[in-house]
């Protein structure tokens, strides 16, 4: 039970950058779901617009609860790959969030990225090495690339994008330390809580 111990492992200003060492570490994995999640937070109009091409039968909603005058959840309604400017602007920011089998569309999600926080984890597991004491979890392994942040459990605007590899609950530095020198880096802070 818990959540993964995520640890930075690279970090650029060029979001292609990021993704490009993310896929390397996935590369690494004995094991990679056929799924990969998807979160972005829409700050514009165009934003909308182009993730909407990339995930047209995503389902986007507010990045911040909204209350009508009884005070009941108010949830997005409007179709995004139809809705004009006006009517969207209002609406702003929103998120999406989706699960797409691997490989079908994470490159023009990448190519669509707005400015807000955005990320792509792929879950699977670590290959076992028993003469080091390492074996993989799948309830806790994976990649995570996290653009414009700096925080696996996504937080704070940062102009830069981070990688993180994600490992057992309790840690695991000597293995972040090995896939951080698989893509020529190190591991660039303290473990944080993962998913």
């Amino acid at each position: 039970m818990g959540n993964s111990r995520a640890y930075p492992v690279f970090q650029t200003a060029d979001a292609s950058a990021a993704y490009t060492q993310a896929k390397r570490l996935c590369a690494l994995l004995a094991e990679c779901d056929d799924e990969v999640g998807l979160f972005a937070e829409l700050r514009t109009v165009a934003d909308v617009q182009q993730m909407a091409a990339v995930l047209p039968e995503a389902n986007f909603d507010y990045a911040h609860t909204r209350t009508g005058p009884a005070g009941e959840d108010v949830w997005f309604a409007l179709d995004v790959t139809t809705a004009d400017n006006a009517s969207l602007e209002p609406h702003l920011p929103l998120n999406v969030m989706e699960d797409v089998p691997r490989g079908s569309v994470e490159e023009r999600f990448v190519a669509a990225l707005g400015q807000g926080v955005a990320a792509i984890d792929w879950h699977g597991v670590w290959p076992d090495e028993p003469e080091a004491d390492q074996y993989g979890v799948a309830q806790y392994d994976g990649v995570q690339v996290v653009f414009h942040g700096d925080k696996a459990q996504l937080g704070r605007w940062t102009e830069h994008h981070t990688v993180f590899v994600h490992v057992t609950n309790w840690g695991d530095l000597p293995r972040a330390q090995k896939l951080a020198a698989h893509i020529g880096s190190e591991v660039l802070g303290e473990k944080q809580l993962g998913w």
